[in-house]
């Protein structure tokens, strides 16, 4: 598969938690599935922890224990969703907390992928230095991007992630006037100084 970054899986947790080392664990996966740059297939489950999650949780996700009472078990979501993950690059927003939580549900079930993650958290701090600040809601509203369903949802936040991501591809191809951009290069520039992000753009993408 060429790893291009516009074609990736997209993904979002909301979680009983921040830490799966203290014990934390999925309670909603959603994703999207982005092929040359357009979104060409969703997955979203709520998953059943095994557990009560905390008032806190629910009145934060507007997930509650009636609804993961009726939902699936964690092993059983996320054996589909690593078929659905199969062998393509990944995306979050605050890559790090989500990629902590998909290694720890993974290992639970002896499963593993094959793609890198890429942060559009980060890519966005170079990318929009002078935004107030770097939350999903305020970049999405910065990019004008059509708000579709609530926030700490999983599925919708990584729909309004994925088109966000696409919204900053697309202003880097038009500013450097390249016609397609490796998941690498997005991977670098979330670790490249600001004060450098134009010179290295410029030099690794060709018109």
């Amino acid at each position: 598969m060429t790893r291009n970054a516009a074609s990736v899986v997209v993904l979002d947790f909301e979680t009983t938690g921040l830490s799966p080392d203290q014990g934390d664990r999925a309670i909603e996966i959603g994703a999207v599935r982005i092929e040359e740059g357009r979104v060409t297939e969703r997955f979203q489950s709520l998953m059943n922890p095994g557990r009560r999650i905390s008032g806190f949780i629910e009145s934060y996700t507007g997930i509650t224990n009636k609804m993961l009472a009726r939902a699936p078990s964690c092993k059983e979501v996320m054996h589909d969703f690593a078929g659905f993950i199969g062998g393509y690059d990944l995306v979050a927003h605050n890559a790090s907390f989500d990629k902590r939580f998909l290694d720890a549900e993974l290992q639970r079930i002896r499963c593993d992928y094959r793609g890198e993650f890429a942060c559009s958290m980060l890519v966005a701090r170079r990318l929009y230095p002078d935004a107030p600040n770097h939350k999903l809601e305020t970049l999405v509203r910065l990019n004008r991007i059509e708000v579709n369903g609530d926030f700490h949802r999983a599925l919708s936040d990584a729909e309004m992630t994925a088109n966000l991501w696409l919204s900053m591809l697309a202003k880097i191809n038009k500013q450097f006037r390249s016609r397609s951009i490796p998941f690498g290069v997005m991977q670098k520039l979330a670790k490249t100084p600001k004060a450098s992000v134009e010179t290295y753009l410029g030099g690794v993408l060709k018109p």
